[in-house]
């Protein structure tokens, strides 16, 4: 027996209506199909121009394009998409070896344990996020994800305040430092494995690159060194699982404190930093004292 509740729309759904609706349908059915067709051509449009733009960009024209265009796609973008990790994987590797040999022969009375550093702060995420952000790779990056626009965003806000390569003072999202790493594979794979070629891209890419003279040390590091050596004792108090944030005590008083809630590192490097900025002050203060006693 049909509930009273389902009578109106068995009555409703006659052949007649039936034939109505599809006959609506139908008359719709070429505009959006139409509709369909020009989004799809607008999207492949946007996207040679892309090719295009960034291919002026770095100063390389592929031969196979779709490398480029999957250098810029994250996993994110489709669940069919081809993303830009194997790419990714071939780019990291490609520009250690890079890097290590232009340092190798740039700086031949260098040993391992400078060279090291070097070539981290020349290929960490902080310098490869800062390198995408400088030629706008960020602008031709197709993902799903609108967190990852705010953290772009988030990182570019904050360039000003740090206008050099902080160290770890900065939040950089990773994205960046892929899609620079899956251009540079990109460029290797289509120039068929060719090291000169894509050093050229990633060179002009990198600049200004890291030297020894620039180089800066990690500000824990950097803290903790200059007060051994001046015999001030360093005191790290952790309330980053409370509000984020760090402090640094130098010889019982408070020199310095951090916050960054999406990282703890972040929150302690700026803590430390802080602090080393206030025993430099203090020396200088100090040394001023002695100098006009």
């Amino acid at each position: 027996m049909v509930g009273s509740w389902l009578r109106p729309f068995l009555n409703w759904v006659s052949p007649l209506n039936l034939h109505k609706y599809g006959a609506v349908l139908n008359s719709l059915l070429p505009g959006i199909l139409a509709n369909e067709d020009a989004t799809q051509r607008s999207l492949q449009d946007d996207t040679s121009r892309n090719v295009e733009e960034v291919q002026k960009i770095i100063g390389y024209h592929f031969k196979d394009r779709n490398l480029l265009r999957q250098a810029f796609t994250h996993p994110s973008y489709d669940k069919d998409c081809i993303s830009y990790e194997r790419l990714e994987y071939v780019g990291d590797s490609v520009l250690n070896l890079m890097i290590t040999k232009q340092q190798f022969s740039k700086y031949p009375n260098l040993p391992p344990g400078l060279l090291s550093p070097l070539r981290a702060a020349n290929v960490d995420t902080e310098k490869l996020a800062r390198v995408a952000v400088k030629h706008d790779f960020h602008k031709y990056l197709q993902h799903g994800r609108p967190i990852l626009t705010r953290r772009i965003q988030s990182f570019i806000n904050a360039l000003p305040e740090y206008p050099l390569h902080s160290h770890g003072l900065i939040n950089a999202p990773k994205v960046l430092a892929d899609v620079v790493e899956s251009t540079i594979g990109a460029v290797f794979i289509d120039s068929n494995s060719s090291i000169d070629t894509t050093w050229e891209v990633a060179e002009n890419l990198l600049k200004p690159i890291i030297t020894p003279e620039i180089l800066q040390t990690n500000p824990v590091k950097k803290l903790y060194e200059t007060c051994q050596k001046h015999k001030l004792k360093v005191r790290v108090v952790d309330m980053w699982s409370h509000d984020g944030s760090f402090e640094v005590f130098i010889d019982n008083q408070l020199s310095g404190k951090g916050m960054c809630h999406v990282k703890k590192e972040i929150a302690l490097n700026r803590a430390a930093n802080k602090a080393y900025d206030e025993v430099i002050r203090m020396l200088s203060v100090g040394n001023m004292e002695i100098a006009n006693s």
